[in-house]
C-alpha cells in the first residue's frame, strides 16, 4: 500500500480490510480495518472503526479504535471512541472524547528510566498532555 510518489492514501467509506495495511505515505481511514495499521500519518474519519493496533509519527483520530496505539503526535477528537491502551510524546484529547485504556509516554514503553509524566509538568524531554475545548 505504499504511495511513495503520492501524498496521501485514501481508505473509503465503503471499504473493509482485513488485515494488516503499512503506508509510507500519510494514510486517510474512512472506512473499516480489521487489523493493524503503520503509518507516516494517520486521519481517521468520524464514522471509521479500527480494530488493531495503530502505529504512526502523527494520527488524528475522530472514529472508533479498538486496539492499543504508539503515536508521537497524537490528536484526539470529541467524536472518537478508543478501547485500548495510548503510548504517546505529545497528546491533545477534545472535551467529549471517550478513552478506555491507560496513557503512558512511549519513551517508558522503550524501557528506559524516564518518569511518567503524571504531575502535569512538562520537563525537558518529558511527554506533553493537553486539553482542548
Amino acid at each position: 500500500m505504499a504511495n511513495p510518489g503520492g501524498t496521501f492514501s485514501v481508505l473509503g467509506t465503503d471499504v473493509i480490510i482485513r488485515g494488516d495495511v503499512e503506508a509510507s505515505a500519510d494514510l486517510h481511514v474512512d472506512g473499516k480495518v480489521v487489523g493493524n495499521i503503520a503509518c507516516a500519518s494517520l486521519v481517521q474519519g468520524e464514522d471509521s472503526r479500527i480494530e488493531g493496533e495503530i502505529k504512526a509519527e502523527t494520527a488524528r483520530l475522530s472514529g472508533e479504535v479498538k486496539g492499543t496505539i504508539a503515536v508521537r503526535n497524537l490528536v484526539v477528537l470529541k467524536t472518537a471512541q478508543i478501547d485500548g491502551d495510548v503510548s504517546y510524546d505529545t497528546l491533545t484529547i477534545e472535551q467529549g472524547a471517550s478513552v478506555e485504556g491507560r496513557f503512558a509516554p512511549l519513551s517508558s514503553k522503550s524501557g528506559s528510566a524516564s518518569k511518567p509524566a503524571t504531575d502535569g509538568k512538562q520537563g525537558d524531554g518529558q511527554p506533553g498532555l493537553t486539553l482542548a475545548s
